[in-house]
């Protein structure tokens, strides 16, 4: 994974930092594109998962449009160079500001999540003297069979609108002469690896199609978001998802009617597997049960394994070579118990000063950090950087 010699440059540059592969995501990011394009799928980049400039306007380049859920997003993708007729603005709390930025520079669409925001965006298009295009955010009460706090697409999560509500959301465009709806938005949850919940996905997607269809209402786009996970275990034996399995599923479970567009917006996907986090061992207690390693990246640069549990591989880069290997609880400095990455993770023996590498953090460690302890923010270095 990483050659002697970009070891070597790693030991000059002040720890902790992200290092993204460069080559990685621009491969990921043409094999991504290359199965949309075959099977006719729009794609959107969904920036919580990465929003550093220059991997932006790297994804930008190959064709991608942005999904958003804040203004800010919004607002780094017209930075980055993304075209507002490719921008999707979703969110479950759009703030009145945010709303009317994006109005401003007409974006492609709205991800509405309630009727009360409805009634706001044409409000707000209202005094802008403009119409917004909108897609209906439906909950399908689909199980994304993943973690329970990244799972959206049940009715007892707070994002979408119910199916029950529908005929009240519908009442409410109908009297709204500032809105136009052009598309239904669905999303279930994140880092799903049963592809069959796509499959179930489609299959619901169907049935509230073909409920507007009754109703002689033709829905130009449907987007079912995104979801797609990767191999956190073997990113170098699976560095890029499947994204053929991926797009080919909707074309084949999907009932896509003359005129309608599909589109799709993954995040973890694209940048997850490009990128590590590089850590310098500051301490190593000998313990009674366990072993510690202590880092000098903490849950401010990664806080996954905190929130939720998650696991990410970590190796020793420097010690690699070492014969005697042993079991670590490697940790943070911060002041917090959570600020562990893994527990009983078996590496070769580890000494203070020795590099450490948190693998597949490309996607939610560099977009969640924290300054949390006053800590300084790590910076992020692309290949070409170092």
């Amino acid at each position: 994974m990483f050659s002697p010699s970009l070891l070597k440059k790693f030991q000059s540059v002040q720890t902790p930092f992200y290092y993204y592969d460069t080559p990685l995501l621009l491969n990921t990011l043409k094999t991504a594109k290359r199965s949309a394009d075959k099977y006719e799928i729009e794609l959107h980049y969904a920036l919580k998962a990465n929003s550093n400039k220059k991997i932006l306007k790297l994804i930008k380049g190959t064709g991608f449009g942005a999904d958003c859920v804040s203004g800010n997003e919004v607002k780094r993708a017209l930075e980055c160079g993304f075209k507002a007729d490719k921008i999707v603005f979703a969110g479950v709390g759009k703030s009145d500001e945010e709303i009317r930025f994006a109005i401003k520079k007409n974006i492609f669409c709205f991800n509405c999540e309630s009727i009360d925001e409805l009634k706001v965006i044409n409000d707000i298009a209202k005094s802008e003297k403009k119409t917004a295009s909108i897609a209906l955010r439906i909950n399908p009460n689909v199980n994304a069979n993943t973690h329970k706090y990244i799972t959206t697409g049940l009715e007892e999560n707070k994002f979408g609108i119910n199916l029950w509500e529908l005929e009240s959301a519908l009442s409410v465009i109908k009297k709204s002469s500032h809105l136009k709806l052009i598309g239904l938005h669905f999303h279930v949850g994140s880092q799903i690896t049963d592809l069959t919940v796509f499959k179930t996905l489609c299959i619901k997607v169907n049935e509230i199609m073909e409920w507007f269809s009754n109703r002689t209402i033709f829905i130009e786009n449907i987007n079912l978001g995104g979801g797609l996970g990767v191999d956190y275990y073997n990113p170098d034996k699976n560095p890029i998802a499947d994204f053929e399995t991926y797009c080919s599923l909707f074309r084949k479970f999907l009932k896509v009617e003359p005129g309608q567009k599909l589109h799709l917006e993954p995040g973890r996907a694209i940048v997850a597997q490009c990128g590590s986090l590089i850590a310098k061992v500051l301490f190593v207690k000998k313990g009674v049960q366990t072993n510690f390693i202590i880092l000098d990246a903490g849950m401010t640069e990664l806080i996954r394994p905190a929130l939720y549990q998650s696991y990410h591989k970590i190796e020793n880069l420097t010690g690699a070579k070492r014969k005697e290997s042993c079991k670590y609880d490697v940790t943070g400095p911060i002041c917090e118990s959570s600020d562990c990455f893994g527990k009983a993770v078996d590496m070769s023996e580890t000494k203070r000063g020795d590099l450490i590498v948190i693998r597949t953090t490309g996607a939610y460690a560099e977009s969640m950090s924290l300054d949390y302890n006053l800590r300084d923010r790590a910076k992020a270095y692309l290949a070409e950087d170092l």
